[in-house]
């Protein structure tokens, strides 16, 4: 099975290509530049750098969501049209469960999070269990950052945060946690396409035109429709 990875629900633009479990090629970038522009010239090159053509394709693996809107939808529609025009399975994955997949060798509990302004986080809570398979704890959720701290705290845990914007957050996660906070070096802080093709080998595929983008929250704009609509 040759899977392309695809994301860009974030900052980071990421595409990879894996085979049969092992992985061929890896493209990151962590740059303010617009992916719509710069997703599919990507994913172009590497598949030419490793000699395939996209009818090589077996599976399309891209990343859900949350994170920015219009980065989600961009991933979400390149990953719809090359499934549909190839004919090919498409599976969905997180972004928060993709960014928990750095903390494979880490025992405690693992806490990927995007900032999402106004004192909120994007996060949820993961685990590698016994036979190294990524577990969800808590389901992906938009919360006060605070509040989710606290009962972080409360779970007695080593915890490792992941994602390049725990330094936002950093003087709170070590005010509340202290030494139950450990905080990933720079090299893990963003989302690798490896392991969302890794993941999406093994989920299960997604309708093509059923697919949608899991922002988790409204976006202000259509929060306040709504509310002049009541």
């Amino acid at each position: 099975m040759t899977i392309l990875a695809i994301d860009t629900s974030n900052l980071t633009l990421g595409a990879a290509l894996t085979r049969d479990g092992k992985v061929i090629a890896e493209h990151i970038s962590h740059l303010k530049k617009n992916h719509s522009v710069r997703a599919m010239p990507a994913i172009d090159e590497l598949l030419k750098e490793c000699g395939l053509q996209p009818g090589d394709l077996t599976k399309i693996a891209v990343a859900k969501g949350p994170g920015s809107y219009t980065g989600v939808r961009i991933g979400i529609t390149i990953a719809k049209t090359l499934a549909w025009s190839l004919n090919i399975p498409v599976a969905a994955v997180s972004s928060l469960e993709v960014l928990a997949a750095n903390g494979r060798f880490f025992p405690g509990l693992i806490c990927p999070l995007f900032d999402a302004r106004r004192g909120q986080v994007y996060t949820g809570l993961y685990r590698y269990d016994d036979n190294s398979r990524l577990q969800a704890l808590e389901e992906d959720q938009n919360i006060l950052f605070e509040d989710w701290l606290k009962k972080l705290k409360a779970m007695e845990q080593q915890v490792l945060f992941l994602g390049n914007d725990t330094e936002i957050h950093r003087d709170l996660i070590k005010q509340i946690l202290g030494e139950q906070a450990v905080i990933a070096g720079p090299a893990l802080q963003l989302p690798r396409p490896s392991e969302l093709a890794l993941i999406g080998e093994t989920k299960e595929p997604e309708p093509v035109h059923g697919l949608v983008p899991n922002y988790i929250r409204l976006a202000e704009a259509e929060t306040v429709w709504l509310e002049k609509q009541k």
